[in-house]
């Protein structure tokens, strides 16, 4: 079989299984889209920018697993698509960007829409390639997808110049199976010996905390963390990322941990004697102050990621390995052992944490006339029964979401985590809803942040996706807002959302149906004539208490240790 460059890419396409791509037109990638055009086995979804292609794609592999594609012109479009392959890489989402580039014969000319796209996006890639050769083509887009999905996954980069995807160069095609990179094996085991310590530490300890990240969804491996903390009893807490992996529901969840987590997680943290940290990589709004974190432990770290272990913390037990082969590896050793853990000791740590518990840190003032955003969350929650796609944008609101929409289930939290994108939370729901199209997805936003990629309206109205949208509208900018209150002085500067919308007409504007929602008591019946309306993407603008602040919250410089309640709870 003989075939163009530009049929090459969507074969390729093809053999890898992709479902969806998504992109925007532009002279480099013009061959490309025609060969689109003449097939109808990969579909195309059109954004209306590039930043939202890149997001879509990322909510799309965040919620299935898979491999997300978008597809990008040269210049604009690729460094339109930088903040969403950054943001994908941060949190190690798995995604091949394919960018369009100028031909190889005017590449460092300065020629129209011209970048060094290679160059721009080296640091927020795990890989990139510019492929100038259209014989390459098909091995390099097999590399991009086996880089992008094995080891630690990330975005990968493949820039084609316009000349390699000439109609009229037709080259032999053979798709390769099975890849080999001389320089790249990641980690499939982890080390025996390693894990057979870290088995020994956890039976030992008294004060135990298991800490989970983005890291054990990524490698499917919930059903055996769950399994892990029911064989131990351990008590359970989770990064903003790793939010689902083992129910929220459950009572062996202590809540999620950091600047804000939940005074029970953060003090189990700061007083455990041993931590076992799986799949997360010691983030700075988890760890707060490096001196004052977990003083008393000794710390075992599961990552396959070798350059994460010991970069921000010091590791007793290092263990370099996908997250799913280790645990598999602790069960089983767990039970060979026939050594049960400090079971008197561990009724006795349970019994603190049950105290902390009591201080119900979460709780906040449910009197007034204006709708709290803490309730809009757990209204949500009601009208859905935990049965929902959630995504955020960055902020208060996603703070919210994620102390307040229990998670039961991995791959249902879908957020900017590493980065803290604004504007994520849209296109990423459409990612999800078309992958997902009987589902509920919801995004839950702020109204800053939504009208960053507010376009995409547009995309989804013309692919019917039925999203919902829960607007908490503080008209601030809330965490930038909360941060001058507490440590500005209350200077404003900049933080008020002054000229905004009418959202329930521009929605409309848009096709779709808007709703504004002002007191309390029409929340949850707004909520569910919203979620009744299968087939329709709705805008539930929710105006709430501008005044609200996100607590608990541990100040920078500070430790786990040293965390700020509500002002209910501090004075109580």
């Amino acid at each position: 079989m003989e075939l163009s460059g530009a049929e090459i890419v969507v074969q390729a396409l093809i053999d890898e299984g992709v479902e969806y791509v998504f992109g925007y037109p532009g002279g480099a990638v013009l061959h490309i889209y025609d060969a689109i055009f003449k097939q109808d086995r990969v579909r195309h979804i059109l954004v209306r920018h590039e930043q939202g292609a890149a997001h879509a794609a990322d909510g799309y592999a965040r919620a299935t697993g898979r491999c997300g594609v978008c597809l990008v012109t040269s210049g604009p479009g690729a460094t339109n698509a930088v903040t969403g392959i950054a943001t994908a890489y941060m949190d190690s989402i798995p995604l091949v960007v394919l960018s369009g580039q100028v031909p190889t014969p005017v590449i460092g000319s300065d020629a129209f829409q011209e970048v060094d796209t290679v160059g721009i996006t080296r640091p927020c890639v795990k890989h990139n390639f510019l492929v100038q050769d259209v014989h390459k083509l098909a091995e390099t887009i097999r590399k991009a997808f086996h880089i992008a999905t094995s080891g630690r996954p990330g975005p990968v980069l493949v820039d084609i110049p316009k000349d390699t995807t000439d109609p009229n160069l037709k080259v032999p095609y053979q798709y390769p199976r099975d890849i080999t990179i001389r320089s790249y094996h990641p980690a499939s085991k982890g080390h025996p010996g390693q894990i057979k310590k870290a088995v020994a530490a956890m039976l030992a300890a008294k004060r135990p905390v298991l800490y989970t990240g983005g890291g054990v969804i990524l490698d499917d491996a919930s059903d055996l963390l769950t399994q892990l903390v029911h064989a131990t009893g351990f008590p359970i807490t989770s990064t903003l990322m790793g939010l689902g992996a083992y129910p929220m529901t459950d009572h062996r969840f202590i809540g999620m941990l950091g600047m804000h987590g939940t005074y029970e997680a953060n003090m189990a943290m700061h007083e455990t004697d041993c931590l076992v940290a799986i799949g997360a990589r010691f983030d700075d709004r988890v760890t707060g102050k490096i001196e004052h974190f977990c003083p008393h432990a000794e710390i075992i770290h599961v990552d396959v990621d070798p350059s994460s272990i010991a970069k921000n913390v010091r590791v007793d037990i290092p263990i370099v390995g996908p997250v799913a082969s280790v645990l598999d590896d602790m069960l089983r050793l767990l039970d060979e052992s026939g050594c049960d853990p400090q079971r008197e000791a561990l009724t006795e740590w349970w019994e603190k944490i049950e105290k902390w518990r009591e201080l119900k840190c979460m709780s906040y003032d449910r009197a007034g006339a204006k709708i709290k955003p803490q309730l809009a969350v757990e209204t949500l929650y009601k009208v859905t029964g935990g049965d929902l796609y959630l995504t955020s944008d960055v902020g208060q609101h996603q703070m919210f979401a994620a102390q307040f929409y229990p998670f039961d289930r991995p791959r249902r939290w879908i957020n900017s985590g590493g980065l803290g994108t604004m504007g994520f939370g849209l296109p990423a729901a459409m990612g999800v809803q078309l992958a997902f199209p009987q589902a509920q997805v919801a995004c839950v936003s702020g109204e800053a942040s939504i009208l960053m990629c507010i376009q995409e309206l547009a995309t989804c109205r013309q692919y019917e996706l039925p999203i919902k949208i829960v607007l908490l509208n503080n008209g601030y900018m809330g965490m930038v807002r909360q941060w001058q209150e507490f440590f500005y002085e209350s200077r404003y500067s900049h933080s008020y959302v002054d000229a905004l919308p009418d959202f329930v007409k521009l929605t409309e504007s848009f096709g779709h149906v808007g709703m504004r929602v002002e007191k309390p008591g029409d929340l949850e019946g707004a909520m569910e004539e919203a979620f009744g309306m299968k087939d329709r993407l709705v805008f539930l603008d929710v105006v709430v208490d501008p005044t609200e602040n996100v607590y608990p919250m541990i100040m920078a410089g500070k430790g786990h240790h040293e965390m700020h309640l509500s002002p209910e709870r501090e004075l109580a």
